[in-house]
């Protein structure tokens, strides 16, 4: 599939290349750069969600609100 095509289809479908895509990441974590902005976000959410100022939702309960979005 190239760019072109991508850029053709539906944003549910695209979202669903995504999920694939990470999926296929996160099966390999060690191979991953470890970026400097993405650990400090990690630590500024773990500290609101100690805090109580935020929620967290179930993986699938996650994406289901995502994917409603968008159809």
């Amino acid at each position: 599939m190239s760019i072109i095509e991508l850029h053709k289809l539906p944003a549910i479908e695209k979202l669903k290349i995504i999920e694939a895509l990470w999926g296929d990441l996160v099966g390999d974590e060690d191979s991953l750069p470890r970026l400097s902005w993405h650990e400090t976000e990690l630590k500024e959410t773990e500290e609101k969600f100690l805090a109580g100022s935020i929620e967290i939702l179930d993986w699938q309960q996650a994406k289901k609100e995502l994917r409603s979005q968008f159809e």
